[in-house]
């Protein structure tokens, strides 16, 4: 009898456990399947498009797809910040803030394909938004809003490493140009100012070299493919800043290294004029900045600018005098 009962309390056991590894059997190929894994439902380009404007294959800080949902942030001060700096001129004597504040962004995308195992997304980002200035006109404390609309591109490449119905598991980011923008609107920033070439100083060795007028032909691998050209650096490096242009305008022009949107309360450095000889359509002009990584700087893999604006973008109040050229680099501080 108690054979009979043991074996009747194993066989109640045993019916009880199919209907767990039945769902244990669809999970597992589901996952085989990549069925559970968002986003699966997108297309490959769908997918492509996703990741190269606005999220990320994973949540690692140090992964490079991390950057372009962060670009337009990164660039945005939220209004006029001040970068301890002051300047005197007509009509506005005395600067104390400026910045962009964005108020919208129209996004386009461009797919080009290389091969069956290679994909190119050019993203464009049209940007609106105000640039406001602060300063004291005749003593009195006034502010002016430039409504602009720049414009600014990065191109993405993406590399198959995989063949499954997932496309997050089938594409990686392989590389990612700089970024290269301008204004639109009021003024068309490259009919006053290009940006032929910056170089990056890391300890007073030179480490980086980005050559324009068009910075998105300067290509970074990512870290999955070997992460070559990419600046990283150590919390208290120094890093030295050239800046090589050209610009029409005979007042010095504004050139300012914006950090990306972090943990400390300046958000921009302003360089010094410390080269200029007529050339081109008006004057060769070389700009330089030494900045110190600041101790409490997230790690990660982050966005940098350098703007170029014509002195009456910040020294004149007019409305229709904004011009603005500018360019963006990725770089990694280590953990």
């Amino acid at each position: 009898m108690e054979t009979a009962k043991s074996f009747a309390t194993q066989s109640k056991f045993l019916r009880s456990l199919v209907p767990f590894l039945f769902l244990l059997t669809i999970l597992i190929n589901g996952c085989q399947n990549d069925n559970i894994t968002e986003p699966s439902y997108l297309s490959e380009d769908e997918y492509l498009r996703t990741t190269a404007i606005n999220s990320a294959f994973s949540s690692d800080t140090d992964d490079d797809d991390n950057l372009f949902s962060n670009e337009v942030d990164d660039f945005d001060a939220l209004g006029p910040i001040t970068d301890n700096v002051s300047g005197f001129d007509t009509p506005i004597d005395s600067l104390i803030k400026w910045g962009r504040r964005v108020t919208g962004v129209n996004i386009n995308s461009v797919i080009t394909v290389s091969s069956d195992s290679m994909k190119t997304v050019e993203v464009t980002r049209t940007i609106s938004g105000n640039f406001i200035v602060i300063g004291y006109i005749g003593g009195v404390l006034d502010s002016t809003s430039k409504p602009y609309v720049q414009e600014q591109k990065r191109i993405v490449i993406f590399k198959r490493v995989q063949r499954r119905p997932n496309p997050r598991f089938n594409w990686r980011v392989y590389q990612h140009s700089a970024v290269d923008g301008q204004t639109t609107s009021p003024q068309t920033g490259k009919s006053n100012i290009i940006m032929s070439k910056v170089e990056f100083y890391r300890n007073n060795q030179l480490v980086l070299t980005l050559n324009g007028p068009d910075f998105t032909t300067n290509l970074f691998t990512s870290r999955h493919f070997g992460g070559t050209r990419l600046i990283e650096v150590d919390r208290g490096d120094q890093i030295k800043t050239l800046v090589y242009l050209n610009s029409n305008q005979p007042d010095t022009d504004y050139v300012s290294y914006h950090w990306a949107r972090n943990s400390f309360g300046f958000h921009r450095e302003k360089f010094e004029l410390i080269s200029q000889t007529p050339g081109g359509n008006g004057f060769d002009r070389i700009y330089e900045k030494t900045y110190t990584i600041y101790s409490q700087h997230h790690g990660g893999i982050h966005n940098g600018f350098i703007s170029a604006n014509t002195h009456k973008s910040l020294y004149d109040n007019d409305p229709s005098l904004f011009s603005s050229t500018y360019m963006g680099l990725p770089y990694r501080v280590r953990h």
